[in-house]
């Protein structure tokens, strides 16, 4: 029994200096995703932890909160690009992007600002005053701002969609957002002579017809 305790405070110790290691590998990667040192670290840690969960349970019949399998160095190594942390090669090494353009038609320009001025105050402190919403492009870019920034947040009532298109190019170089005026309209969408289009996506407003409507269509 005491050299299975003994081997019970090795493995802990083992765990302890797992995790103080992979504390240091994340550190010292500063956020750094996919970083082989921090996976190394992870892996360590995570079959110290299985192994004194397995000690634990022989010994005692008990088990930690650490609900984790053991992980193959070996096949960890090769299915996250090596263990000297070379990356698998890839097939298409190039950029995506995603333009997108959906238009909206404005049936009242004053319930349009109503809704932006609503979401504006909303997102004001208490002790200031909102400055008003001027135009129906300042509305917009509101919602948008208010919202998660996405085309979804400009789905109201107040704005009627029509149609829209989604581009999708592999393209050589991503965007520099530097190099562009704030006011120039076209630069960061003009496609570039060795971007390749990978397909387009039409979007059409979904129109929904009532009995009446069906009915009609269907006269003689």
């Amino acid at each position: 029994m005491t050299d299975q305790h003994g081997e019970l405070d090795a493995a802990l110790e083992r765990v302890i200096e797992a995790a103080r290691h992979h504390l240091a590998a994340v550190r010292a990667a500063q956020g750094r995703v996919d970083d082989d040192d921090v996976w190394q670290a992870y892996v360590a840690l995570n079959n110290a932890s299985f192994a004194y969960d397995e000690r634990l349970l022989d010994a005692f019949g008990e088990v930690t909160p650490w609900d984790v399998d053991s992980i193959d160095p070996d096949e960890a190594d090769e299915r996250f690009g090596g263990a000297d942390g070379a990356e698998a090669s890839d097939p298409h090494p190039r950029v995506i992007s995603v333009r997108q353009r959906r238009d909206y038609r404005v049936p009242s320009v004053a319930a349009l600002l109503r809704v932006a001025e609503a979401a504006r105050r909303e997102g004001t402190p208490e002790d200031d005053e909102p400055a008003p919403v001027e135009g129906v492009g300042e509305a917009v870019l509101e919602l948008l701002q208010s919202g998660d920034g996405s085309l979804g947040a400009l789905d109201v009532p107040e704005l009627e969609p029509l149609d829209g298109v989604v581009m999708v190019s592999e393209v050589g170089t991503p965007v520099d957002l530097e190099s562009f005026d704030d006011d120039d309209a076209v630069g960061p969408f003009q496609p570039a002579a060795d971007d390749r289009l990978v397909g387009r996506l039409d979007e059409h407003p979904f129109l929904e017809l009532d009995d009446d409507h069906d009915h009609a269509g269907h006269q003689h």
